[in-house]
């Protein structure tokens, strides 16, 4: 079976264009030597008709373990060797990188198409674990919600653990968005970059990187990011990187998050950004209250319908708005409204901070201001301003870039737990006597009440549109002003203040 599957993988690596007819005998021996073979051997031919790269992937990771060519059986150690299966039929960098420039030749859209493909058909980004994830859409009176329930990254074994435990600790790569990851044959403590190749693009008249994420929690979801490992810093600059991002692929947006602890994002190390081909429900999101601010009459202002506390300013002109963004946020990294309980500052640490969305609609550019703020106390430890304890059943994570956009992120235990209740509820159970379901029993009664017309038909859609309007609830939690007359008049006080 092996010499078949080395066959349709070449086959496969051929037909999506990772590699050429000129490569096909290379790619073959390459294969050979990993696999410890000699010889393709002839078998039963298998048509490609039907080839599923899992499936032979797979297949090959078992006959790796059954001849003592993989260490462990376990997910770890099957990522690691998978991905140097497929770096097998991986182009060269600076292949890719040619191609890519050569298709941006013809348009920005069409260089990403080719790139976006390439990282999938790579396996770098896995398809058939992304496929699991469950995504659906909740009306809200914010618009539509994205939901999902994040499957696609794989669940640590014990043995690879206290595998990594073991390790000898190592700094290279520093984290995992440097550059020096491209390529890198990974340990049971960082995964696999083999099938990984970055696009070099220059940011700000600075070397920086573009890639895809490989867990695309969205279409086309990219990570930018600084070729040096330097800390994320929200600032003036911030902006020009943003924009200069955009004017240079304008059918995506980019962001980045925050860069305070809390309201942050998980690698605040390496300064980096955001982006994709997506319209998240904040874009589609209107202006609810405009405003003037002094000395930049030109930029059109105001706050944005949405659960999070969001300035917009649009404007054809992307030197103002890098202007006015910096006033803006230097206003709030300084601004205190001890009645709103909002504190620029306790103790010497600083509180405010942005986060910053930049995109191009039509002929106008738009950057969207998030305003942030980490502030804890005994009563929410976690932060004031981030999911409070009733909702943690549901999200107890960080709010960053990807939620305060309109799409959840949810911890894979959400869907066990939810099949689990959907049908407790139907048998009427008790749910805080349930072990597995007392952290949902308030919610539930919640629910119950609300849902008189509840059954075995609809249970499930009532389930997942009550976790989306969770999310709403979740997203109100993170936003700095509430969302009632008495926020919006305390937004208002530090809008007069600009």
């Amino acid at each position: 079976m092996i010499h078949n599957n080395i066959k349709q993988l070449t086959q496969y690596a051929l037909d999506n264009g990772l590699i050429k007819e000129e490569d096909k005998v290379f790619t073959t021996n390459a294969l050979l030597e990993l696999f410890e073979l000699d010889e393709l051997e002839e078998e039963n031919a298998v048509s490609n008709e039907t080839f599923s790269l899992e499936k032979t992937l797979n297949e090959m990771l078992d006959y790796a373990v059954a001849q003592g060519i993989m260490k462990e059986d376990s997910i770890v150690y099957r990522d690691l060797f998978d991905t140097k299966i497929m770096s097998k039929l991986m182009p060269k960098p600076s292949e890719v990188i040619r191609t890519f420039w050569d298709e941006y030749k013809k348009s920005p859209e069409t260089a990403t198409d080719y790139y976006y493909k390439l990282s999938q058909d790579s396996d770098y980004i896995r398809r058939y674990r992304i496929e699991k994830d469950v995504k659906w859409v909740t009306d809200t009176d914010y618009g539509k919600l994205d939901i999902t329930i994040n499957l696609s990254k794989p669940e640590k074994d014990p043995k690879a653990i206290a595998a990594a435990k073991l390790v000898k600790q190592s700094g290279y790569p520093k984290c995992l968005l440097c550059v020096e990851n491209e390529g890198y044959a990974g340990r049971v403590n960082h995964p696999a970059r083999q099938n990984h190749r970055i696009i070099p693009i220059e940011i700000n008249d600075q070397k920086w990187g573009f890639q895809y994420s490989p867990y695309v929690y969205y279409n086309e979801h990219c990570i930018v990011f600084n070729g040096e490992h330097t800390p994320m810093k929200i600032e003036k600059n911030t902006y020009v990187k943003l924009f200069d991002f955009v004017k240079q692929f304008p059918h995506y947006f980019v962001g980045s998050n925050a860069d305070l602890p809390i309201v942050g994002g998980s690698i605040l190390s390496h300064d980096h950004f955001q982006g994709g081909h997506y319209q998240f429900a904040m874009a589609d999101a209107p202006i609810e209250d405009t405003f003037v601010i002094g000395g930049y009459e030109d930029v059109e202002a105001g706050i944005v319908k949405w659960p999070m506390s969001v300035i917009r300013l649009r404007s054809k002109d992307v030197t103002r708005l890098v202007d006015l963004g910096d006033h803006i946020l230097a206003a709030w990294r300084g601004y205190t409204d001890e009645a709103a309980f909002i504190f620029a500052e306790t103790d010497g640490e600083p509180h405010n901070t942005i986060t910053p969305i930049a995109r191009k609609n039509g002929e106008v550019f738009e950057l969207d201001l998030v305003l942030r703020n980490n502030i804890t106390t005994e009563e929410h430890p976690l932060g004031v301003y981030h999911p409070h304890a009733e909702l943690h059943h549901i999200k107890k994570e960080n709010i960053g870039l990807i939620e305060v956009m309109g799409l959840a992120v949810l911890p894979a235990r959400l869907k066990t737990e939810m099949e689990q209740l959907e049908t407790a509820l139907l048998a009427k159970e008790d749910i805080a006597k349930n072990e597995a379901l007392a952290i949902h029993a308030d919610w539930a009664v919640e629910v119950v009440n609300k849902h008189p017309e509840m059954n075995a038909d609809n249970i499930h859609e009532i389930i997942q549109e009550e976790i989306g309007i969770v999310f709403a609830k979740v997203l109100e939690h993170a936003g700095v002003y509430k969302r009632d007359v008495e926020g919006k008049e305390a937004f208002m006080r530090f809008v007069e203040t600009l």
